[in-house]
C-alpha cells in the first residue's frame, strides 16, 4: 500500500507542468498599473512610457545601507546577461525617502549602477499612492538625530511585462541569471 501511494504521488509530481518562471508569478491582479512620478531626468514618467518594455521597479532609497545597493548591483549584472534584449529592459528606483532623495542625488546614485536606469521620485503624498498601488511597505525608523533615519521598505522587485501588466515579484537576493531567463521569456510574449 505504501509503495503504491509513493508511485501515485511521483506520477502526479511528473504530470504537473513545471513553474514557467523562477520569480512568483502575479497572475490576475488588479493592482500595480499605474504610477505617475518624475525622474531624475526632470521629466514626468507614467508606465505607459515603457510599453514595448520588460520593466523592473524596485522602491528603495539612496541612504539605504545594505538592500538597495545589493539590488541595484544585482540588477547591473544582469543587464549584460540579456544581451541585445538588455534595450528593451528598464529598471526604475522609486525612492521611499523623497525627503532626502533630491532630484540631484538620484541623478547621481541610480547610473552610478548604469546609465540605463532611472530614479524616480514624488512628493511624500505622490510616494505613498505609488507604494499603495504596488501595496509596496515603507516606514521612517528613527536614527540617531533626525538626518540618520532610515527606512525599513519591501525589498523585493516588480516586473512589468512589455504590454504593461504586472507580472512577476523578484525575491531580494534572486539571481542575474535567473531574473535574465525570466525576463527573456516575458520579452518572447510568455
Amino acid at each position: 500500500m505504501r509503495t503504491l501511494l509513493l508511485c501515485l504521488a511521483l506520477l502526479l509530481a511528473a504530470c504537473s507542468p513545471p513553474p514557467r518562471f523562477n520569480a512568483s508569478e502575479l497572475k490576475g491582479v488588479d493592482w500595480g498599473g499605474e504610477l505617475s512620478l518624475t525622474g531624475h531626468d526632470g521629466r514626468l514618467h507614467t508606465l505607459a512610457d515603457f510599453k514595448g518594455r520588460a520593466v523592473i521597479l524596485f522602491f528603495g532609497y539612496t541612504q539605504c545601507p545594505d538592500v538597495c545597493p545589493i539590488t541595484l548591483s544585482s540588477l547591473r549584472e544582469l543587464m549584460p546577461l540579456m544581451g541585445p534584449d538588455g534595450r528593451r529592459v528598464q529598471v526604475l528606483f522609486v525612492t521611499v525617502d523623497p525627503e532626502r532623495d533630491t532630484p540631484q542625488l538620484l541623478a547621481k546614485y541610480v547610473p552610478a549602477f548604469h546609465p540605463s536606469f532611472l530614479g524616480l521620485y514624488g512628493n511624500a503624498a505622490a510616494t505613498a499612492k505609488v507604494a499603495a498601488e504596488f501595496k509596496v511597505f515603507y516606514r521612517k525608523q528613527p536614527g540617531a538625530n533626525a538626518a540618520t533615519y532610515t527606512v525599513d521598505h519591501t525589498a523585493g522587485s516588480y516586473v512589468i511585462d512589455p504590454s504593461g501588466r504586472l507580472r512577476l515579484y523578484f525575491r531580494h537576493g534572486e539571481t542575474p541569471e535567473r531574473m535574465a531567463a525570466d525576463l527573456k521569456r516575458l520579452l518572447a510574449g510568455e
